[in-house]
Protein backbone atom coordinates (compact mmCIF):
# COMPACT_ATOMS: atom_id res chain seq x y z
CA UNK A 1 0.00 0.00 0.00
CA UNK A 2 1.36 3.62 -0.92
CA UNK A 3 1.28 6.33 1.78
CA UNK A 4 2.54 10.19 0.75
CA UNK A 5 3.85 11.47 3.86
CA UNK A 6 6.00 14.80 4.76
CA UNK A 7 9.36 13.46 5.20
CA UNK A 8 11.52 12.88 8.27
CA UNK A 9 15.20 14.17 9.04
CA UNK A 10 16.32 10.61 9.45
CA UNK A 11 15.42 10.04 5.87
CA UNK A 12 17.96 12.01 4.35
CA UNK A 13 20.39 9.86 2.71
CA UNK A 14 17.41 8.26 0.97
CA UNK A 15 16.19 11.82 -0.02
CA UNK A 16 19.54 13.23 -1.40
CA UNK A 17 19.88 10.40 -3.57
CA UNK A 18 16.55 10.46 -5.32
CA UNK A 19 17.01 14.24 -5.72
CA UNK A 20 20.58 13.30 -7.11
CA UNK A 21 18.43 10.46 -9.57
CA UNK A 22 16.16 13.96 -10.20
CA UNK A 23 19.31 15.77 -11.30
CA UNK A 24 21.00 13.53 -13.51
CA UNK A 25 25.18 12.89 -12.98
CA UNK A 26 25.80 15.41 -15.72
CA UNK A 27 23.72 18.31 -13.80
CA UNK A 28 25.49 17.34 -10.40
CA UNK A 29 28.69 17.41 -11.59
CA UNK A 30 28.15 20.49 -13.31
CA UNK A 31 27.89 22.28 -9.83
CA UNK A 32 31.40 20.22 -8.76
CA UNK A 33 34.63 22.35 -8.72
CA UNK A 34 37.92 20.76 -9.93
CA UNK A 35 38.89 17.54 -8.32
CA UNK A 36 35.41 17.08 -6.93
CA UNK A 37 32.87 14.29 -7.99
CA UNK A 38 29.68 12.95 -7.36
CA UNK A 39 30.61 11.23 -3.90
CA UNK A 40 31.27 14.87 -2.87
CA UNK A 41 27.84 15.94 -4.14
CA UNK A 42 26.48 13.40 -2.80
CA UNK A 43 27.92 14.18 1.06
CA UNK A 44 26.98 17.92 0.55
CA UNK A 45 22.78 16.60 -0.64
CA UNK A 46 23.06 15.06 2.34
CA UNK A 47 23.34 17.63 4.65
CA UNK A 48 21.69 19.92 2.70
CA UNK A 49 18.78 17.82 3.21
CA UNK A 50 19.19 17.46 7.14
CA UNK A 51 18.88 21.06 7.30
CA UNK A 52 15.99 22.76 7.85
CA UNK A 53 17.10 26.19 6.16
CA UNK A 54 17.74 24.46 2.65
CA UNK A 55 15.55 24.26 -0.55
CA UNK A 56 16.53 20.68 -0.01
CA UNK A 57 15.21 19.98 3.16
CA UNK A 58 13.42 17.15 4.46
CA UNK A 59 11.02 19.94 5.43
CA UNK A 60 10.24 20.55 2.12
CA UNK A 61 9.66 16.91 1.27
CA UNK A 62 6.84 15.10 0.67
CA UNK A 63 7.68 10.99 0.24
CA UNK A 64 5.55 7.79 -0.88
CA UNK A 65 6.27 5.09 0.98
CA UNK A 66 5.60 1.35 0.56
CA UNK A 67 5.88 -0.02 3.93
CA UNK A 68 8.91 1.28 5.58
CA UNK A 69 10.61 1.48 1.94
CA UNK A 70 10.85 4.79 0.65
CA UNK A 71 9.82 4.65 -2.84
CA UNK A 72 10.01 8.47 -4.18
CA UNK A 73 10.24 11.95 -3.48
CA UNK A 74 9.04 15.48 -4.57
CA UNK A 75 10.85 18.19 -3.15
CA UNK A 76 8.77 21.54 -3.33
CA UNK A 77 9.51 25.25 -1.80
CA UNK A 78 7.68 28.63 -2.32
CA UNK A 79 9.26 29.87 -5.04
CA UNK A 80 9.39 33.50 -3.33
CA UNK A 81 11.53 32.17 -0.90
CA UNK A 82 14.22 30.80 -3.46
CA UNK A 83 17.08 33.07 -2.63
CA UNK A 84 17.10 32.54 1.03
CA UNK A 85 16.71 29.15 0.78
CA UNK A 86 19.29 28.85 -1.51
CA UNK A 87 21.75 30.20 0.18
CA UNK A 88 22.41 26.44 2.21
CA UNK A 89 23.48 25.36 -1.31
CA UNK A 90 25.62 28.44 -2.33
CA UNK A 91 27.71 28.08 0.96
CA UNK A 92 27.96 24.22 0.75
CA UNK A 93 29.05 24.50 -2.66
CA UNK A 94 32.01 26.91 -2.18
CA UNK A 95 32.94 25.77 0.91
CA UNK A 96 32.38 21.81 -0.32
CA UNK A 97 33.04 21.56 -3.62
CA UNK A 98 35.15 24.55 -4.44
CA UNK A 99 32.30 26.17 -6.65
CA UNK A 100 30.70 29.35 -6.61
CA UNK A 101 27.20 29.33 -7.41
CA UNK A 102 26.51 33.20 -6.09
CA UNK A 103 24.97 34.27 -9.55
CA UNK A 104 22.84 31.41 -10.51
CA UNK A 105 20.02 32.02 -12.53
CA UNK A 106 16.49 31.84 -10.73
CA UNK A 107 14.58 28.40 -11.41
CA UNK A 108 12.05 29.87 -9.83
CA UNK A 109 9.36 32.64 -9.01
CA UNK A 110 6.92 34.07 -6.23
CA UNK A 111 3.48 32.83 -6.63
CA UNK A 112 4.42 29.40 -7.38
CA UNK A 113 5.16 26.14 -5.12
CA UNK A 114 8.34 25.36 -6.80
CA UNK A 115 8.59 21.40 -7.74
CA UNK A 116 12.42 20.91 -7.28
CA UNK A 117 12.70 17.52 -7.26
CA UNK A 118 10.63 14.81 -8.25
CA UNK A 119 12.19 10.49 -8.43
CA UNK A 120 10.80 7.05 -8.17
CA UNK A 121 13.52 4.72 -7.64
CA UNK A 122 13.34 2.35 -10.94
CA UNK A 123 11.67 -0.75 -9.53
CA UNK A 124 8.63 1.23 -8.26
CA UNK A 125 8.01 3.20 -11.68
CA UNK A 126 4.90 3.35 -13.60
CA UNK A 127 2.99 2.36 -11.04
CA UNK A 128 1.64 5.93 -10.79
CA UNK A 129 3.68 6.99 -7.91
CA UNK A 130 4.97 9.93 -9.28
CA UNK A 131 1.28 11.47 -10.43
CA UNK A 132 0.34 10.14 -6.75
CA UNK A 133 3.43 12.73 -5.67
CA UNK A 134 2.28 15.50 -8.11
CA UNK A 135 -1.31 15.43 -6.55
CA UNK A 136 0.16 15.91 -3.01
CA UNK A 137 2.29 18.21 -4.46
CA UNK A 138 -0.78 20.40 -5.82
CA UNK A 139 -2.40 19.96 -2.52
CA UNK A 140 0.20 21.30 -0.30
CA UNK A 141 0.65 24.47 -3.34
CA UNK A 142 -3.20 24.77 -2.17
CA UNK A 143 -2.71 24.34 1.51
CA UNK A 144 0.28 27.19 1.31
CA UNK A 145 -2.14 29.83 -0.74
CA UNK A 146 -0.03 29.33 -4.13
CA UNK A 147 -2.04 29.28 -7.00
CA UNK A 148 0.43 27.31 -9.13
CA UNK A 149 2.51 24.72 -8.78
CA UNK A 150 6.27 25.51 -11.08
CA UNK A 151 8.85 23.55 -11.94
CA UNK A 152 11.28 23.09 -15.11
CA UNK A 153 12.11 19.67 -17.39
CA UNK A 154 14.97 19.40 -19.55
CA UNK A 155 14.01 19.84 -23.03
CA UNK A 156 16.12 16.45 -23.21
CA UNK A 157 13.51 14.78 -21.14
CA UNK A 158 10.75 13.97 -23.58
CA UNK A 159 9.17 11.30 -21.32
CA UNK A 160 9.36 13.83 -18.12
CA UNK A 161 7.87 16.24 -20.06
CA UNK A 162 5.18 13.68 -21.27
CA UNK A 163 4.15 12.42 -17.63
CA UNK A 164 3.81 16.30 -16.49
CA UNK A 165 1.62 17.12 -19.26
CA UNK A 166 -0.43 13.42 -18.41
CA UNK A 167 -0.97 15.56 -14.59
CA UNK A 168 -2.09 19.19 -16.41
CA UNK A 169 1.00 20.96 -16.23
CA UNK A 170 0.99 23.43 -19.37
CA UNK A 171 4.59 25.20 -21.21
CA UNK A 172 4.91 28.67 -19.38
CA UNK A 173 8.13 29.34 -21.37
CA UNK A 174 11.87 28.17 -21.70
CA UNK A 175 14.61 28.61 -19.13
CA UNK A 176 18.33 26.83 -18.59
CA UNK A 177 19.64 25.58 -15.79
CA UNK A 178 22.38 23.44 -14.52
CA UNK A 179 23.99 23.46 -17.57
CA UNK A 180 21.04 22.41 -19.51
CA UNK A 181 17.99 24.27 -21.75
CA UNK A 182 15.07 24.10 -19.72
CA UNK A 183 11.05 24.56 -20.27
CA UNK A 184 9.28 25.97 -17.65
CA UNK A 185 5.71 24.20 -16.62
CA UNK A 186 2.91 25.54 -14.27
CA UNK A 187 0.03 23.65 -13.49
Amino acid sequence: MLLIKNAIKEQADDIAQLIMTAMTDECCMHFCGKGHGLDDFRRMMRELVSQEDSQYSYRNTLVAMVGQRLVGIAVSYDGGRLHELRHAFVTAAREQLGKDHSNMADETQAGELYLDSLAVIPEYRRRGIAQRLIRATKEKATAMGLPCVGLLVDKGNPSGEALYAATGFRYAGDSRWGGHEMKHLVL
